[in-house]
């Protein structure tokens, strides 16, 4: 039996139709919207219930789990908590503190105090990864190059256990993700008429452990990338989840947008 701790956006949703023929399982639903509550083995529960939620699990014999979309991080002050929540709240907010990666881990280290090992959350969709190539027609030329190694030296100097997994490059000025993700920080690129420049990177945090929170790009990726006038994507080599992966090329090549996996 392996547990589902499911979140936020599509990949859930994906592993779901993929696993629930296949595996014997049981989910953790903590999306808002209770999105898994019509199958019979969905768990809705609060972030805070630790004890409920390991209780769950043991109970159903699961001895290894597998996170799998977004989950906002709560305001703690405001955290309903059981017994177990109680106990382990004090080092889950030291952590915080750290960086969303640095919270992850402890969380990881906490399942696996109570003899719950953490599986990669591709485990059963390999084919959501991509190796090092040019998934495209059209590929960086130098000044793309020159995009891309900027994005990646700022990358590599932020906080090793902060929320940054993106960064946009162009004409040597960078933009880092901030807390509200990707989207935002694509939709506050404004498009040089007429002229496409910068790419988008989208790497994993420094510290983070890469079986959990790998960042997602998909066809609404890169759309947003041409709105904004990139010309192209980069991740990393087996280090992102990348969904609707024949649209997207699909879309990058009728668009002359490069994606390089590095």
């Amino acid at each position: 039996m392996i547990g589902l701790i499911f979140g936020e956006t599509d990949f859930p949703k994906y592993i779901y139709k993929k696993i629930k023929l296949k595996k014997k399982y049981l989910i953790i639903d903590l999306t808002k919207r209770n999105i898994f509550k019509r199958d019979k083995n969905s768990f809705s529960v609060s972030i805070g219930q630790f004890g409920k939620i390991i209780s769950i699990l043991k109970k159903n014999k699961c001895k290894k789990i597998l996170f799998a979309g977004k989950v906002q991080k709560p305001n703690f002050s405001k955290l309903k908590l059981d017994l177990k929540g109680l106990y382990y709240i004090p080092r889950i907010i030291k952590k915080a503190k750290l960086g969303d990666a640095a919270l992850l881990k402890e969380i990881i280290n906490i399942f696996k105090n109570e003899k719950i090992q953490t599986i990669s959350s591709t485990t059963y969709t390999p084919e959501l990864t991509l190796i090092k190539g040019n998934y495209s027609k059209h590929r960086p030329d130098k000044k793309d190059q020159i995009d891309i190694n900027n994005a990646l030296k700022k990358l590599k100097r932020s906080n090793q256990y902060n929320y940054v997994q993106g960064a946009i490059s162009r004409n040597n000025y960078i933009i880092l993700e901030k807390k509200e993700g990707t989207q935002k920080m694509l939709k506050s690129i404004k498009k040089i008429k007429n002229f496409n420049s910068g790419v988008l990177v989208k790497f994993p945090k420094k510290k983070q452990d890469l079986r959990v929170d790998l960042p997602t790009v998909g066809l609404s990726t890169l759309k947003q990338c041409k709105v904004a006038g990139l010309r192209g994507i980069v991740l990393k080599h087996k280090g992102n989840i990348f969904l609707d992966k024949k649209k997207s090329i699909n879309f990058a090549n009728k668009n002359k947008i490069f994606i390089l996996v590095k």
